[in-house]
């Protein structure tokens, strides 16, 4: 028998799919279907992405468990955990489960109201979601996803304040207190939000997203800045090196020079060594 189209463009337990009777043990092999987890294939047609995975992993989810933490984040604005990363479920600390290896398992409280079902996967409401992404991921990763989860508009600064108000006594509280002061919608990336918060926790506080002028005309907006020393940081991802974007970020770079500004660029390499990025950040500032 063929696959039927739900099968051919989705995602399914492989075992269920074969007891019935839509694909031999043979065709699962050949047809080239992507695992996503163990036991759990979709449509290599289908984007591989973290949200993908996290598909899969709810199709052998026990009852009351929900996807959550940083996976949970993609669908509140942060798409920013890896298509290769392990999926973060909550589970109920009653609900004995191990889960299959790609899943990064967390037991704890997880009353249903806590619970959403969103593109037919239990997903943590927005608020529990960031609760658990500034508990569980280490400070520079939650304040990327809470950038951008209120940058999106599914939460606010004031949401977030009074969570960890309101939390005395909740497992994490320390980490969500320490998260909730750094967060700032203003940054545009996870990599700009992680040098920001890096800068922070040095003692210098760069501006995001500043608007530069001259002469009353807009020169051009930079990631970060340090306006009192016309000091700008520019992270340039990967978009930066295609097409004509390189002669574009030139001719910008001159208007900055023009205008008085030093321009410090930043690279995904730079990135990987934070201490020594820091520590040239803070030279330049100290040359002003």
């Amino acid at each position: 028998m063929s696959a039927p189209r739900r099968l051919l463009t989705g995602v399914f337990i492989g075992s269920h799919a074969i007891a019935d009777g839509y694909l031999t043990r043979n065709q699962l092999r050949t047809r080239s279907y992507r695992r996503l987890v163990q036991g759990v294939y979709a449509d290599p047609a289908l984007v591989l992405d973290h949200r993908l995975r996290c598909r899969g992993v709810a199709l052998v989810m026990p009852p009351g468990a929900a996807i959550g933490g940083h996976s949970a984040a993609a669908w509140f604005g942060a798409p920013f955990a890896g298509a290769t990363d392990p999926v973060t479920v909550l589970c109920p600390e009653e609900v004995r489960w191990r889960g299959p290896r790609e899943v990064r398992l967390h037991h704890t409280d997880l009353p249903p109201r806590e619970v959403v079902i969103v593109d037919d996967v239990p997903v943590t409401t927005v608020l529990r979601t960031a609760w658990d992404v500034m508990a569980l991921e280490p400070l520079s990763t939650a304040v990327a996803a809470l950038d951008a989860m209120v940058r999106a508009g599914g939460v606010s600064l004031p949401d977030l304040e009074t969570l960890a108000q309101q939390g005395s006594g909740r497992w994490g509280v320390a980490r969500v207190r320490r998260a909730v002061p750094l967060v700032d919608p203003r940054a545009e990336s996870p990599q700009e939000s992680r040098l920001r918060v890096a800068l922070v926790l040095a003692g210098m506080r760069p501006v995001p997203q500043f608007e530069v002028h001259s002469g009353g005309r807009f020169v051009a907006r930079v990631d970060l800045a340090f306006p009192e020393v016309r000091l700008a940081v520019e992270y340039e991802g990967a978009h930066h090196f295609v097409g004509d974007q390189i002669a574009r970020d030139e001719a910008r770079l001159d208007r900055l020079r023009a205008a008085g500004w030093r321009v410090i660029r930043v690279s995904a390499a730079d990135m990987r060594d934070l201490e020594s990025l820091v520590a040239r950040i803070r030279l330049a500032l100290a040359e002003a």
